[in-house]
């Protein structure tokens, strides 16, 4: 796999979000593009887009979530830019403008109501929508699509999709803060925001925001075939602190006040569990903790 190289990269969270209610290796471009991620009103993911890549006054505990999201820069050519996280604007889609029964065409659909250059269009479902293939064989994708025109020439945008599984399966997409349907049966955590679906979420779109940053159009770093790659999260499934295990997170750090597990601080004293990352260094999964 060669490295990835970029002459400048900027990441403009920019999800769209659609049809959800808040309860509570090559090169990395194509070209020299700049990559933009568009994002949401949600106050929980929100301060998780927003600790990804804090102003350097801001000072976050750690280990911290833009420590985390640091150890994406080890995938890339040692003379490119470090990466770069803004948030840009939100699209909510309150009335299932494509019903609750979505495929994988319509969640591209709804991803390309986003920028068409430069992009990274995130869509997250609510719990009462099924999307093909939730719960039974995935919690979320991420994947590029062509765009519409854009001064007479046609660009990639990359997207992602994340479904809340609190109601569908959250043994499947919200452990561990959630009792898994298979393997040793040990106590669900207690989830960081009190939200086990929201939460799960936050796992699950950490993922994937690492695997578009080091995987955006599938030729990038990955393990075994193109259509089902193991990537730099997905290679560390279940592995969130040292001497996990499976049915085991590992040994994450506690809240004293709450008694919730997480493994990474964030702004306005947020706190999450994510998941390791595969060191291109040394080919192991990498924890905060």
């Amino acid at each position: 796999m060669a490295s990835l190289i970029s002459s400048s990269v900027l990441f403009s969270l920019f999800l769209t979000i659609s049809l959800l209610h808040l309860s509570s290796a090559r090169r990395l471009a194509e070209s020299d593009q700049q990559l933009k991620f568009q994002y949401h009103k949600g106050p929980l993911l929100t301060d998780f887009i927003t600790s990804l890549s804090s102003p350097k006054k801001t000072t976050t505990p750690q280990p911290s979530v833009g420590t985390w999201w640091k150890a994406t820069e080890k995938y890339y050519n040692n003379k490119s830019p470090k990466l770069a996280l803004s948030l840009g604007a939100q699209i909510l889609d309150e009335n299932y403008s494509l019903g609750k029964s979505l495929t994988n065409n319509q969640i591209i659909k709804l991803a390309s109501k986003g920028a068409q250059k430069n992009a990274i269009n995130v869509v997250l479902t609510a719990a009462d929508v099924a999307v093909d293939g939730f719960c039974s064989s995935r919690c979320g994708t991420h994947g590029s699509s062509l765009g519409a025109r854009v001064n007479g020439k046609r660009y990639k945008f990359a997207y992602i999709w994340v479904g809340n599984s609190e109601s569908q399966c959250p043994g499947q997409c919200a452990w561990p803060f959630h009792q898994p349907i298979y393997g040793p049966q040990n106590p669900p955590l207690v989830a960081p925001n009190n939200d086990v679906g929201l939460d799960g979420m936050v796992i699950n779109v950490a993922s994937l925001l690492a695997g578009t940053a080091t995987n955006p159009f599938g030729n990038g770093y990955f393990q075994g075939p193109k259509e089902a790659p193991l990537e730099a999260a997905s290679a560390c499934t279940g592995v969130y602190g040292k001497g996990a295990y499976p049915g085991y997170a590992g040994d994450l750090l506690v809240d004293p006040t709450t008694g919730a597990s997480y493994n990474a601080n964030g702004v306005n004293g947020r706190k999450y569990v994510l998941p390791a990352l595969v060191d291109p260094k040394t080919s192991a999964c990498s924890t905060l903790v």
